[in-house]
Formats: C-alpha cells, structure tokens, sequence
C-alpha cells in the first residue's frame, strides 16, 4: 500500500486522512510508518525557541539553587532541606547550559502550539486542587481536575471522562479515608 493511501481511501468517501484505522496501520512498513508520522508532526522550532525555552530552565533552575540555599545545605553527612532541590537546580542549571549551547543546532525540538500550553494547563489545575484541598475536601477538586485532565487535555469521550473520574475519586476515598484513615481533609 502507498503511503498516501490513507488520502485515497478518503478520497473514496472512506474515512477522514487523519483518522486511520488499526488494520490500515498494520499494513504499513515501518518506512512508511515513519514517513507518515513525519508528515503529520509539527512544525520545527527556530533558534529562537530553542534558546528561549534554554533560558527559562536556566532561569528556574538559579531560581530554585537561590531557594534551596536559603533553606541551608548542610553536608552530606548532616544534610539539611536544601541540600536536595540544591543538587536537582544544580542540574537543571547545567542541562539549561548545555542546551543554550550546544543545542541551538538542534532540529528535532518542536515549535510551540495550542498543545504547548497542556502542561501548564496541567499544573495550574494540580495547583487550584491543592490549594482548594483544605478548603472543601479532595473529593470535589479531584473530581474536577480529573475531568480537565481526561476531557480536555486527554481528549477522552465524556462517557469515558466521567466515569473514570468518578472511579478515580471513590477509590481515593476508599483507600485513605476509609481503608487507612488518613489526615486528608475530605467533604463526606
């Protein structure tokens, strides 16, 4: 089978190019797997990009090293809180380097798009959940952020969403509020 043949069975008045089968990627080789893969990824990102996504890790990483030095070091031996977020910044400092550097050449990084801002859709709504927690239990914020994450980041069916998500909450329940009796501030 070509290639293309995804194009001709929409042509055809089959189904949409996008949406391929299992049977028809089954029939591919892998060359043509990865030529389809490669006509269907976004677009590369510039040197721009590459050195503006470098420098915001480099510019958490000397961020959380001035933190983690204000929560004291300590030594190896007699380590105190800062000494581990320390050692992680330290290294998030010299990949953000490295990256700056040698990774201007880079050609596989991606440019960014809609789908760009998931992951910051992902810690704002795990960071709404915590600080709602103590307020009205982990019950309803749970609830919510696990529809957000499945619906709109995932792009689940509602069907799916919500009773996953339902699940998911009446497990945690379950589990440390029931089974281990934990601190957790819950509603019921």
């Amino acid at each position: 089978m070509p290639a293309g043949g995804s194009h001709e069975t929409a042509a055809s008045g089959g189904k949409a190019p996008h949406a391929i089968s299992d049977e028809l990627l089954d029939d591919l080789t892998p060359e043509q797997l990865a030529a389809q893969w490669e006509e269907e990824k976004p677009p590369a990102a510039g040197a721009l990009a590459n050195a503006a996504s470098s420098l915001v890790v480099l510019a958490v990483g000397i961020a959380a090293a001035a933190l983690s030095i204000t929560m004291g070091l300590g030594t190896p031996d007699k380590p105190q809180p800062g000494l581990w977020p320390f050692v992680i910044s330290t290294v998030m400092v010299a990949l953000g380097l490295f990256q700056l550097i040698a990774g201007r050449h880079n050609r596989d990084a991606e440019k960014f798009t809609r789908m760009s801002t998931a992951p910051l859709t992902g810690l704002v709504t795990l960071a709404a959940m915590v600080s709602l927690m103590p307020l009205i239990g982990f019950e309803l914020p749970a609830l919510v952020l696990c529809i957000i994450w499945m619906r709109f980041l995932g792009g689940e069916t509602w069907r799916s969403t919500l009773v996953v998500s339902a699940a998911v909450v009446i497990s945690f329940y379950a589990i440390f509020v029931l089974a281990l009796n934990t601190s957790v501030p819950h509603l019921f």
